[in-house]
């Protein structure tokens, strides 16, 4: 929690299990996150790893087999999804096609026994919201997925919910148009102060848009915390090698202290938040960017450079370290400061220099 107030949405060792015996799946184990009002909260992993199976116990189209849901304080587990202070926009828009833009957004408040005045009134602030004010007397099949998009979000925003949850509601866009509505999403999360949990496989799409973001692995939660805590600071190597590009060195903790010895003998340092103990074998993580790439030397870390390709910003190098124990070649990013031509040429001997800050020791 940000503010040590009440979280907008607290989930307590929640479990899920579908089946029984040998055909029984444990979706959810023993998953527990405190979720902070007005947050833009991000559920990310691979398929199957659980974050949908979270995002439907909390909107209550799924029952936990054990374990609390409370929202701001109360426990929601027994409530129907109707009864629920909770909106959900799905991958797909699910706009009835016979309406126009402004009954699709007025259908639920409608429902609700809201009266006409007021309802126009909320349809039109909705409208003006998503940026879609002369767009109302229109029908889904005339606007575009972006456009369609917006109009789920507006009917799901109207009756002011508590929370609202994504269910990877971008993936159906376009590269462009997920990036703009990427940014819309922030907007609109930012301007109503409701909590957004939002479910994605996306690393790129999680650490742009997040507050704080859950990585998801098997049914449990991995590591939680801001975007620069999970890329820069992985707890292990599943989230270190989902987040981003990653290389994995094996070392060996040196009894002097916070230093590591690789198995060709190079000696790295870093900072180990979890105490390793001299002799013990750790696994070290480096990001591709986080390294510099000099002429070899007669000591550290060197190899030979394998494969150079070239991404306009950045130059990626390929680099195979002898004797380092590898699954692929080391990676090292290089910005390109002056034009295109290559620092290194195949074929060539470097040194890989790593800042202390740049090591990370897994706990696995």
């Amino acid at each position: 929690m940000r503010d040590g107030s009440v979280a907008a949405i607290d989930v307590r060792n929640l479990t899920k299990v579908f089946g029984s015996g040998s055909q029984e799946v444990r979706a959810l184990e023993d998953v527990s996150l405190a979720i902070a009002r007005n947050e833009f909260f991000t559920l990310l992993g691979p398929s199957g790893c659980g974050k949908t199976t979270l995002l439907r116990l909390i909107a209550g189209f799924e029952q936990p087999s054990a374990g609390q849901i409370l929202l701001e304080g109360y426990d929601i587990v027994r409530l129907p999804p109707f009864k629920r202070p909770v909106n959900t926009v799905f991958q797909s828009y699910a706009l009835f096609p016979h309406m126009t833009v402004a009954q699709n957004i007025g259908f639920g408040l409608e429902m609700q026994g809201w009266d006409k005045p007021r309802i126009a009134t909320r349809v039109g602030e909705m409208l003006e919201l998503v940026q879609m004010g002369s767009l109302g007397d229109r029908r889904p099949t005339q606007l575009s997925g972006g456009q369609q998009q917006r109009v789920a979000l507006a009917r799901a925003l109207a009756n002011q919910p508590k929370v609202l949850l994504l269910d990877e509601p971008l993936s159906a866009l376009d590269f462009k148009l997920r990036k703009e509505m990427q940014i819309e999403l922030k907007r609109l999360q930012r301007e109503t102060g409701i909590t957004f949990v939002f479910v994605t496989h996306d690393q790129e799409e999680a650490l742009t848009m997040s507050d704080r973001v859950a990585v998801m692995s098997d049914g449990e939660v991995q590591q939680a915390g801001s975007p620069e805590q999970i890329y820069e600071r992985p707890v292990n190597r599943f989230v270190a090698d989902f987040i981003g590009e990653t290389n994995f060195l094996q070392a060996e903790v040196e009894s002097e202290g916070e230093r590591y010895r690789l198995p060709g003998g190079a000696v790295l340092s870093g900072q180990d938040p979890h105490r390793h103990a001299a002799g013990e074998r750790v696994t070290l993580a480096l990001r591709p960017e986080r390294v510099e790439l000099e002429a070899a030397g007669a000591e550290g870390l060197t190899g030979a450079v394998e494969r150079i390709v070239y991404f306009g910003t950045d130059t990626l190098y390929f680099v195979a370290i002898a004797g380092a124990d590898l699954d692929a070649p080391f990676q090292a990013r290089v910005q390109n400061r002056d034009g295109s031509k290559a620092q290194f040429s195949v074929g060539e001997r470097v040194g890989i220099r790593v800042a202390p800050d740049a090591v990370q020791v897994l706990v696995d």
